[in-house]
């Protein structure tokens, strides 16, 4: 009952503070007395009880308790709940391994409905829905991790990979450089930092393509093969092959024409980039995950 009265007299305290700015209507005024006299008859409560004073008024008490809500919700989790959410947690790690990203999805899932105060479980399944290529997903778990605990490494670490596969470049090196400013001895946020900072330079750069291609892919790939074999077919392509084996054969004194070769062969190399960019774009987006996949792999995967 004693904490009762001191949610009373808080409660009183905040009526009668109101009935002081109110007093533009004389009838607010009646019903907050009213309000005021009701509750002090019912729990016995005079305005001589200041000993049931809080240190906090109640506006300030809600103010602070509900945007400590907004952030972080009241969790209804019990122990039991607790070990529970954590061995789905285990199990979803498992399905990482597996490469069955799905499933880990789904037990990352189950742990945070029992256990959702828990930034890991947001952290690791932004993991795995960043392997199914669901980023605006996998960036929502990364930012309500943040949330949760913002002094997690981890979670800037993971969004700076998820953004760097989604090609975010800017916001990759502010992830990968908050989390090296949490945790600076990481070697892994600082070569994927790097990495993250070269990239946004070749994308900025004017002479840039943004593509960075994988050559020992390239030439693997039976759709670069086909559309190589078609160029070779191009007359003008063939007659610049000619002219560059005639330059070589003649030496020194054709080096004039070697020049003017090369140059005609940057141009046809340029050329040949549009085409492909033009009657294949498949191709070019699964060299880009190609290369993506390279550069971001094992060691951002590691899992709580």
């Amino acid at each position: 009952m004693s904490s009762i009265k001191h949610l009373v007299y808080a409660v009183i305290r905040f009526l009668r503070e109101q009935s002081q700015m109110d007093a533009d209507t004389s009838i607010v005024q009646v019903q907050l007395k009213f309000a005021i006299q009701c509750l002090e008859t019912v729990f016995k409560i005079s305005p001589e009880d200041t000993h049931l004073a809080v240190s906090q008024p109640l506006t300030e008490i809600f103010t602070n308790s509900f945007c400590k809500n907004d952030i972080r919700p009241l969790s209804n989790s019990v122990p039991g709940d607790v070990g529970k959410a954590d061995q789905l947690k285990d199990e979803g790690n498992n399905h990482m391994k597996e490469e069955n990203y799905t499933a880990a999805v789904d037990c990352y899932t189950q742990a945070i409905e029992l256990d959702p105060n828990n930034a890991v479980y947001y952290c690791n399944r932004a993991a795995a829905q960043s392997k199914l290529g669901h980023y605006t997903d996998a960036i929502k778990d990364c930012e309500k991790a943040i949330a949760i605990d913002s002094k997690y490494s981890k979670a800037y670490g993971r969004m700076g990979a998820i953004m760097t596969a989604s090609s975010r470049m800017e916001k990759a090196v502010t992830s990968y450089q908050k989390a090296l400013d949490l945790d600076p001895e990481n070697d892994s946020y600082k070569s994927n930092l790097k990495i993250a900072e070269q990239k946004l330079r070749e994308v900025s750069s004017p002479t840039g393509t943004g593509l960075s291609f994988d050559m020992t892919s390239l030439i693997n790939n039976p759709a670069f093969i086909s559309m190589a074999a078609s160029l070779m077919q191009n007359p003008q392509v063939q007659q610049l092959m000619s002219g560059m084996m005639t330059n070589a054969i003649g030496g020194p004194a054709a080096g004039v024409g070697g020049l003017t070769d090369l140059s005609s062969l940057i141009q046809a190399g340029q050329q040949f980039a549009q085409q492909i960019q033009q009657q294949n774009p498949e191709l070019i987006e699964q060299l880009r995950n190609h290369i993506r996949s390279r550069s971001f792999s094992s060691s951002t995967e590691d899992h709580s």
